[in-house]
């Protein structure tokens, strides 16, 4: 009788014992996860700004041409829109910041 305890206690020992394993490989496949979704949204975010770079390059190419060939138009509706933006930003940006923050 003894000797059956004995081997039923050092079964339950070495089940808690894998069962603390199983727990830590969970833990570390959860982080390896989290690491390698990370990693995505790092690698999407790069993608991002590059085309925003070009884009922006393309845009600043563009209004060099547009100065360069002298149209007076083209150039005051652009100025235009720059005070326009430069306005909404000034008035709107600190009103909307001081509702949710």
């Amino acid at each position: 009788m003894s000797d059956a305890y004995e081997r039923e206690r050092q079964n339950n020992s070495r089940l808690d014992e894998l069962a603390n394993k199983v727990s830590a490989l969970r833990g570390v496949t959860i982080d390896i996860y989290d690491n390698a979704r990370s990693q995505d949204v790092i690698d999407s975010s790069n993608e991002v700004f590059s085309n925003f770079s070009t884009s922006l390059k393309g845009s600043a190419t563009r209004l060099t041409r547009m100065a360069q060939s002298g149209n007076k138009v083209a150039i005051l509706k652009f100025s235009g829109i720059l005070v326009g933006i430069i306005l909404f930003l000034w008035f709107v940006v600190p009103f909307v910041w001081h509702l949710f923050f």
